[in-house]
């Protein structure tokens, strides 16, 4: 029975999977048919390089995904390609429809995709503009701090006179 799964790849604590089909009874990194593209969860979002079509013809031709990579698939689009596949060839709707309808899909997901790539360069910048004010606030406290210790430590001109008159006086 084939699978399409990851084989872990990277170093430690860094890991970047390869996506595979593979005998189910091969090892998790072992053998396997072919390679289908590459999965990297260390960015944001998640970096998915996959080649859909060859995907897709392994779904028909039965491979079974992993709970992982029915969810990478998904997030593709290629589970909903294989499901609306199944229809055309069951009659139940036309190419063309079936095409269409996927577009419209991916069409919604890209906009997806780029609204939070958006939101989370915007949610960086917010950070940096933070980060700023509060290093320019610490700097204005400490030339505050230093001024007035500067001003405490400088003699002031009426106790040095005060003295010479008195002793004049005397």
């Amino acid at each position: 029975m084939l699978k399409i799964r990851l084989a872990r790849g990277g170093r430690k604590k860094n890991p970047i999977y390869r996506i595979v089909v593979a005998e189910s009874t091969s090892p998790r990194d072992g053998r396997f048919v072919e390679k289908i593209g590459q999965y990297n969860p260390n960015t944001n979002p998640a970096s998915i390089v996959l080649d859909d079509e060859v995907a897709l013809k392994w779904l028909l031709d039965g491979a079974q995904p992993t709970n992982t990579m029915r969810a990478i698939l998904s997030y593709r689009g290629v589970m909903l390609r294989k499901h609306l596949q199944v229809g055309v060839n069951k009659g139940a709707i036309t190419q063309e429809e079936a095409d269409k309808r996927f577009e419209d899909w991916k069409a919604q997901k890209e906009q997806k995709i780029q609204s939070k790539k958006d939101q989370l360069a915007q949610s960086k910048d917010e950070q940096e503009k933070a980060k700023m004010a509060a290093e320019i606030k610490i700097k204005e406290d400490r030339a505050a701090t230093l001024q007035k210790q500067a001003e405490a430590n400088k003699p002031k001109p009426e106790e040095t006179e005060a003295p010479a008159e008195e002793a004049s006086a005397e």
